[in-house]
């Protein structure tokens, strides 16, 4: 679960990291409250939403006065801001965070990570701050700076000096780096975090280290701990089937094809999807009913594949270990039937029950056509979205 920059930034303040002067706000009359709060004459106006590039895009705006303040804040709130990171349709903006500007001495880049390959957390930092930091990786690795914390002996001492020595940093902004990592640290732990960004990071004219934008994702697995981080999650910057599927305990990924693909077990759906790729066609998803599927989870999943406008046809593919292809087999004709499923429907089912699975399937009167193997099945749903049309094989 990601969350907004005003959100995380709440959590810096708690842990006693820096952070620029400023509000979130909802509507135009609280982002002219907010400034005139803040005082002075220039404010830093930044749309609210999860993705980077805002600048790029012109969410984030420098105004001079409140006239223009107004302008920029109507101008973004209620849009929805594309970035390169969006996708074509962008994002909703339903906040802004309204901030005092900082004098600027040097941007950094910093963040924490879970590093899966070597079971720790990742302290990332670079003096390249303020840019793309994927770029930077690319053409100028060199300017990245590593630690990877120990979980038994925790974040050491030498190794945030490790890193402000790489940074270049001096004098107090040293000690300032230490507290500020410890303080990260803590603040991940503690809220089960799976990242937390900082880009850029700026040393300001008083030598301070400011948080100047902020970026936290969380542990979905962990929220069950947190109710209060919970309660900050903003559904209108996810995708509506992503968190559709996440109600009925099913792993759904909206992706970019035609087929659309229901499979028991995360490895099998990844085979799926990439048997689906070999044979010419395109995955339209991610989706992993489980292998504790119900009849009723089923036939969710199948309503939440068809509520794409752009599958043209659907490939379950079920290996029969721990959950039944009977039970599969129910939630197929219980879906159709309630859907109304106006594309093809290619069904592989192996393993426990699958003939009573078919036999269900073939009793329905439906048009569902079985499939005799893995590999035919990614043939037939292929070949039913590029023209509408499976030709059944025998089984």
């Amino acid at each position: 679960m990601n969350l907004h920059e005003y959100q995380a930034k709440q959590l810096f303040s708690a842990a006693g990291v820096t952070i620029p002067d400023g509000s979130p706000v909802f509507s135009l009359a609280e982002a002219r409250a907010a400034a005139e709060a803040l005082g002075g004459e220039r404010w830093v106006v930044k749309a609210q939403l999860h993705a980077g590039g805002r600048g790029k895009a012109g969410g984030v705006v420098v105004t001079e006065g409140l006239a223009a303040l107004e302008q920029v804040a109507e101008r973004l709130l209620g849009s929805s801001l594309v970035t390169p990171q969006t996708g074509p349709a962008g994002l909703p903006v339903q906040a802004l965070l309204i901030e005092r500007p900082l004098a600027i001495m040097r941007e950094l880049y910093l963040s924490l990570m879970v590093d899966r390959s070597r079971q720790r957390v990742r302290l990332l930092a670079s003096a390249a701050g303020g840019m793309n930091i994927e770029e930077v990786a690319a053409t100028q690795p060199e300017q990245l700076h590593s630690v990877w914390v120990d979980p038994v002996a925790g974040l050491q001492p030498y190794q945030c000096r490790q890193l402000a020595f790489a940074l270049q940093l001096e004098g107090g902004q040293i000690r300032a780096l230490e507290r500020l990592l410890f303080a990260l640290y803590r603040l991940f732990l503690h809220n089960d975090a799976t990242l937390i960004e900082i880009n850029p990071l700026v040393v300001s004219a008083v030598d301070e280290l400011v948080a100047l934008d902020a970026k936290v994702a969380l542990d979905d697995n962990a929220l069950f701990r947190h109710p209060e981080l919970q309660a900050m999650r903003d559904l209108t910057q996810e995708d509506q089937r992503e968190a559709q599927a996440r109600e009925h305990d099913l792993n759904y990924v909206t992706l970019d094809g035609t087929i659309g693909c229901m499979v028991n077990g995360a490895g099998l759906a990844m085979a799926t999807m990439d048997l689906v790729q070999r044979k010419g066609g395109r995955p339209a998803n991610f989706l992993d009913v489980g292998g504790g599927a119900t009849a009723a989870r089923v036939a969710e999943a199948f309503k939440l594949i068809l509520s794409d406008s752009k599958v043209r046809a659907v490939l379950v593919n079920i290996f029969g270990g721990i959950v039944r292809c009977d039970l599969i087999a129910e939630g197929i004709v219980q879906a159709v039937r309630e859907v109304g499923v106006a594309v093809p429907v290619v069904v592989r089912l192996e393993g426990t029950n699958a003939e009573q699975g078919l036999a269900l399937l073939a009793a329905s009167g439906l048009a569902i056509t079985p499939a005799a193997d893995f590999s035919s099945a990614a043939e037939l749903a292929v070949q039913a979205a590029q023209s509408g049309v499976v030709q059944e094989q025998q089984i």
